[in-house]
């Protein structure tokens, strides 16, 4: 299968077993890091299209890693952890992340996650936004191929998840938008996606786009249906 995968993890076997079921599976490029330095450089020197990081690390954790990803990388994230509480997961899923997975785990669970990333991402190519035309939604444009959204004009700063969110978002303008809709479209259909995740996603995204956050008039909740990006305001 074509993707370029980044595995990092501190521990040697674990590098060595999940390497090992990714060849068997047909992945060829694959490069390894043993602490969260190493992790941010091969992702800007490898390019990976995928990247299953430990979140437990030498230098920098696992988070800290995947925020500095985020500043120039929209590649899938899978997180590797031993910590299985939902507030880990809403940290990890909240930074960045595309799943968590915890350990101990199956090596081919590992590799199904993977590959349900890369399917995403190659649906997400195909599908009627990734023309390279701008999309709008009144003052709010985005632009999937070059990755940029702006409103009024002016570049927003997003992480790759609020990106993401805010393209389908902007490509549904006036339609309602489930939660479930966003989970699929988003972060995939498999991702390990708790509740809160999607709130803080859009409370972030919120504060970069709304003139009042806390009353917010073009993206708003409809309650118990989900979510609606208004092309008017007013």
């Amino acid at each position: 299968m074509d993707g370029r995968i980044l595995l990092v993890d501190d521990e040697k076997d674990i590098l060595d077993l999940l390497e090992e079921v990714l060849r068997r599976d047909g992945f060829r490029e694959i490069r390894r890091a043993q602490d969260g330095a190493g992790a941010i450089r091969a992702c800007r020197e490898f390019l990976p299209d995928a990247v299953v990081l430990d979140i437990m690390l030498p230098d920098l954790d696992g988070l800290e890693v995947c925020k500095q990803i985020r500043e120039f990388s929209y590649c899938s994230i899978l997180f590797l952890s031993s910590k299985n509480d939902d507030i880990d997961k809403i940290l990890g899923l909240s930074c960045g992340g595309d799943d968590y997975i915890t350990k101990p785990f199956s090596p081919r669970e590992v590799v199904f996650r993977v590959k349900a990333q890369l399917r995403r991402q190659q649906y997400q190519g195909a599908g009627p936004a990734a023309a390279g035309t701008l999309l709008t939604a009144g003052p709010i444009s985005v632009d999937r191929d070059s990755g940029r959204a702006y409103k009024d004009g002016r570049e927003l700063d997003l992480t790759g998840r609020e990106f993401l969110l805010l393209a389908c978002l902007v490509e549904n303008a006036d339609k309602i938008i489930s939660k479930e809709r966003l989970y699929e479209q988003v972060w995939g259909a498999y991702s390990a996606i708790c509740d809160n995740t999607i709130m803080v996603h859009i409370r972030h995204l919120r504060e970069k786009i709304e003139d009042s956050p806390s009353s917010p008039r073009q993206l708003v909740t409809v309650k118990g249906l989900g979510y609606k990006l208004k092309k008017r305001t007013g």
